[in-house]
Formats: structure tokens, sequence, C-alpha cells
């Protein structure tokens, strides 16, 4: 029976939701190792919405969860309907949604506040032993989420946003963009993606690894 992995998305876009190039080799790497896949993302309004041209804010509203179904093609669930028990794994790609939606890292740093259904879920992920991948920035949602397992994560190598994952409680190793770091005792698999770069070359290689360990740790 194929493996079922969740993939829990923050809108459309990586200045105020999901970095999309991160979302998207994350579906394919799956895809290509035979899972079952299960987009979700929270039924709120985005913090704010950035014109990606111009990188300005827009005088605009928008949905998380309707936004992520653009990444989704309309195959996504509102996370307030998932539960650990209908997912073996979870993976959460980067982009600043991840740390302004899911929650506030990008404005509170380690005083952030994770969204209460994305907490809910990764603590039922933690308690089940089930796998957590977190791509890019992503990883300090997890430091904060799970500070009482102290989880071992990376995002490549930036000082400040190490420090502050250390802050929170996460343990940071430095990572390249090509590898990834695996927490065993709390199955988190962590990789930098777009945290380094440079180009999506790179970064498809340490997501394709990230998602093939966390099916590995979901099988166990």
């Amino acid at each position: 029976m194929a493996p079922k992995i969740g993939v829990l998305l923050s809108g459309c876009g990586v200045f105020d939701g999901s970095e999309i190039h991160e979302a998207v080799l994350t579906l394919l790497a799956l895809d290509k190792a035979g899972a079952e896949i299960v987009c979700m993302a929270p039924n709120m309004e985005q913090y704010h919405v950035i014109n990606h041209l111009t990188q300005e804010e827009m005088p605009e509203r928008r949905n998380v969860l309707v936004e992520s179904a653009r990444i989704a093609r309309g195959e996504i669930k509102d996370l307030k309907d998932v539960s650990a028990n209908d997912i073996d794994g979870l993976i959460i790609p980067g982009g600043f949604g991840a740390a302004k939606n899911l929650c506030d890292f990008a404005f509170k740093g380690p005083d952030a506040t994770v969204h209460p259904e994305v907490l809910r879920l990764l603590k039922e992920l933690i308690e089940a032993n089930k796998p957590i991948g977190a791509i890019c920035i992503a990883p300090a949602l997890i430091a904060k989420a799970l500070a009482d397992k102290k989880p071992e994560v990376t995002i490549g190598n930036d000082p400040a946003t190490a420090e502050a994952i250390e802050s929170m409680g996460g343990v940071h190793y430095q990572c390249s963009v090509d590898s990834f770091h695996v927490d065993e005792k709390n199955k988190i698999v962590t990789t930098p993606a777009y945290m380094l770069g440079p180009t999506i070359k790179y970064v498809a290689e340490g997501i394709e690894k990230l998602v093939n360990k966390v099916l590995e740790l979901a099988a166990k």
C-alpha cells in the first residue's frame, strides 16, 4: 500500500505563501516515489499580499487555503479536517508563508506563535512517531512548535536564523543545499533549499533526498 504523505502549504508565492518551486519539487519527488499525496492548508486570511514583480505589499486580501489550491490543482483539504491518523508523514515546503501564515516567526522571531491547527497536527505526528519534513525556513516553525522535543534542524548556515532556532529550543546543524539533516529520535528531516539556493537544480537535489528519507522513516 502506498504511503500517504501530507504536504502542508501556506499560500502561493515565495514572499507571502509557499515557495512554488519547493512545493512542486516536493510533489514531484513524492509522486516519483509512488506516494499518495494529501495537500492541505489552513483556511485563513494570509498575513498580507505581495506583488512578486515589485516585492511591494498590495491592498488586497487573500485566503491561504484558496491560494494553496493553485499549487495543488484544486485537490486540497482544510487543515482542520486532517489528523495524524490520516497520513503517514508530513512535509512543509518553505517560502515566507511558512513564517508569516503558519506561524509569525518572520515578525516575532523567537517570540513567535504557531497557528493552532498547525501546532495540533505537528504534535499529533510526533506523538504517533510519524516523520516530519521541513524545507527552507519551515524548520524554524518546527523548532518553535516542538521546542519541548529539542528538535535537530537545518536552515543551511544563516547565523541569525540559526541563533533564533537555538533560542527557541531547537538544535541547529549546518548543511549544504544538496543535502539534509535527520533528527533520528524525533523523525524530523530538514533541508535548506532556497535558504541557500542558488538555483532550482541544487534545491531539487536536497528536496528529493528529504522526500526519500521521509518515506523511509514512514515505512519503519
